[in-house]
C-alpha cells in the first residue's frame, strides 16, 4: 500500500541532514547472516522490500483490531539506475507459499518451516523473518527494508496536499471507513488510507482489484510528487520528509549515504520507466480464497528482477521506445471490457480455467465463463465470430503463445481454448513476453506514466 512513498520517502531522507530529521526514523539491526545461503547480489542495483504494517495500537487503534503486526501490503522495490528505470512488484498477501523456519526475537516465537500467507512470517518472527521469507520464495537478494503504518501513510498523503484521483463511481465502504462521491476529486490522509484499504466497496472484492487500484493511486502520487514543487522548495522538502520519517522503521544498514544515493537514481529514472507489476498468480488449488504464484511467468519475472534485467522487453525504453509499442498503437484499439471471452481448459491442469479467469477478470476483460473444451486445438487458439477479430488479437496479444481463428457459428462471446503449449500472459506494461531475451512474461501492471487520473 505505501510502496511509492515509503521509497521516495526514503530517498529523500537525504535532505535530512539539512534539517534535523534523520534522528526520526527508527531503525533495527537485521541479522541476515543468520539467513544461510542467501540470493546473489547485482552490483549497481538495489532492492528493498517495502511493509505497508497494518499495525493497529497507538494511533492506529482506530482502524480495528489485528493479532500481532504484519503487512498489509508487501512490495520488492527493485532500482536499477544504470538502466534508468525501477520495478515495484506486489506480493498479494492472499499468496500461500513454502516459508522457511526462523527463530523468534524478543516476545515473538518464530515459527518451523510450513507452508502458508506470504505475509505472516512477520507476526511469528518479525521483519527479520519477513526478509527471509521474500528471499527464499522470491529469489531476489533483499538490501534494505521501509515499514510505514496507517499514520504515517496519512500524514504522507497531506504532506503533499492530498492526490488528485478520478473516482468513477460512488464509494460506500464502512469497513475502510471511506465514503466517496463520484468524480475527479483531491483525496486527503485519511480518504487516500481509505481507498487503499477499500476490498469490498470497490471492483470484485477481492485483494488483486485492490492491488491494481493501489497502484494507480501510487502512480498519481509519484508523479504530483516529482512533477510538482515539493522537490524544488526547501519548505516543501521538510514538511514531507517530518510526515515520512516521524512513523518509518527501516534496517540500520539504510544510512544517509544509502539514502543519497537512491535519492541520486531516482531523479535520472523516466517516470515511464517506473513499472508497477503484480507477481503472477492463480488461485491456490488447496483454497479457493487463496492465491498460488503461476509457474513458470513467477520464476520468469523474479529471475529478471534478481539479475538486473528488463521485466517489460524494452530495456528501459519508457514511452518514447518504439518497436512493439509503436505496432499496437496502429492496431484498431479494443479495449478488454469490450471484449467477453470464455475461457476453456484443455491443457490439464486442474483448476487452470479459473485461474485464467481470474487473471482477466482484473484486468477488465468480460469473462463469460469457464469450462472444457468439447476438442483441444495443437496449440492455444482464440475463436471468435463474424466481425469479432480485432477483439481475438487484442486477447491474443496478452497471451505469450495463442493464435486466433474465427470460427462462423460464434456470437460476440470469443473463446480462448488452452492448449498443452499454453505458456500464460505477457506483460501488460508492454512485455513480448516468452522466456527468451531478457524480459519476464505473465506480468501484470503499469507504469507512473500511465496513472492519469482526470476524469473523461
Amino acid at each position: 500500500m505505501l510502496t511509492t512513498a515509503a521509497v521516495i520517502g526514503t530517498s529523500l531522507t537525504a535532505y535530512a541532514a539539512y534539517y534535523d530529521i534523520y534522528g526520526n526514523i527508527e531503525q533495527q539491526n537485521i541479522n541476515t547472516d543468520a539467513f544461510g545461503d542467501r540470493p546473489s547480489r547485482v552490483e549497481g542495483a538495489l532492492n528493498i522490500m517495502v511493509i505497508g504494517s497494518d499495525i493497529r495500537t497507538g494511533e492506529n487503534a482506530n482502524y480495528g483490531e489485528a493479532e500481532g503486526a504484519r503487512p498489509d501490503s508487501l512490495i520488492v522495490a527493485h532500482i536499477s539506475p544504470n538502466n534508468g528505470r525501477a520495478s515495484l512488484i506486489n506480493l498479494p498477501r492472499d499468496l500461500i507459499v513454502d516459508l522457511p523456519a526462523c527463530k523468534g526475537s524478543g516476545d515473538k516465537p518464530g515459527m518451523p518451516a510450513q507452508r502458508g500467507m506470504i505475509n505472516s512470517p512477520m507476526s511469528f518472527g518479525g521483519i527479520q523473518c519477513q526478509w527471509k521469507a521474500v528471499e527464499q520464495v522470491t529469489g531476489i537478494h533483499i538490501d534494505h527494508f521501509v515499514s510505514v503504518d496507517f499514520s504515517g501513510f496519512k500524514g504522507i498523503v497531506n504532506s503533499v496536499g492530498g492526490v488528485r484521483m478520478c473516482i468513477p463511481e460512488p464509494i460506500d465502504d464502512e469497513k475502510a471507513k471511506l465514503h466517496l462521491e463520484a468524480g475527479e476529486q483531491v483525496l486527503n490522509g485519511e480518504e487516500s488510507l481509505g481507498y487503499m484499504r477499500s476490498r469490498y466497496g470497490q471492483g470484485d472484492g477481492s485483494d488483486l482489484s485492490r492491488i491494481k487500484r493501489q497502484q494507480e493511486f501510487l502512480g498519481a502520487m509519484l508523479n504530483q510528487i516529482m512533477n510538482g514543487k515539493i522537490l524544488t522548495r526547501p519548505g516543501n522538502i521538510t514538511s514531507f520528509l517530518g510526515s515520512v520519517t516521524e512513523t518509518m522503521t527501516t534496517d540500520d544498514q539504510l544510512t544517509l549515504e544509502v539514502m543519497t544515493d537512491i535519492a541520486i537514481a531516482m531523479r535520472e529514472v523516466d517516470m515511464g520507466n517506473i513499472n508497477f507489476v503484480t507477481a503472477p498468480n492463480g488461485q491456490a488449488p488447496s483454497d479457493p480464497n487463496r492465491l498460488a504464484l503461476t509457474q513458470p511467468q513467477a520464476s520468469q519475472l523474479f529471475d529478471a528482477v534478481s539479475k538486473d534485467q528488463s521485466i517489460t522487453g524494452d530495456d528501459g525504453g519508457g514511452e518514447g521506445s518504439g518497436g512493439d509499442k509503436g505496432k499496437e498503437q496502429e492496431k484498431e484499439q479494443v479495449k478488454p471490457a469490450d471484449i467477453s471471452v470464455e475461457v476453456l481448459n484443455g491443457e490439464g491442469t486442474p483448476d487452470l480455467a479459473s485461474q485464467v479467469g481470474q487473471w482477466l477478470t482484473t484486468e477488465g476483460f468480460q469473462v463469460a465463463g469457464t469450462g472444457n473444451p468439447l476438442q483441444i486445438p495443437s496449440q492455444t487458439t482464440i475463436y471468435y465470430g463474424p466481425g469479432k477479430k480485432a477483439h481475438a488479437q487484442a486477447l491474443a496479444d496478452e497471451a505469450v503463445n495463442a493464435t486466433i481463428e474465427e470460427s462462423p457459428n460464434l456470437g460476440d462471446t470469443v473463446q480462448l481454448v488452452l492448449a498443452q503449449d499454453w505458456e500464460g500472459f505477457t506483460s501488460t506494461a508492454g512485455s513480448s513476453g516468452g522466456s527468451s531475451g531478457d524480459s519476464a512474461g505473465g506480468v501484470e501492471g503499469t507504469t507512473a506514466a500511465e496513472a492519469e487520473q482526470k476524469c473523461s
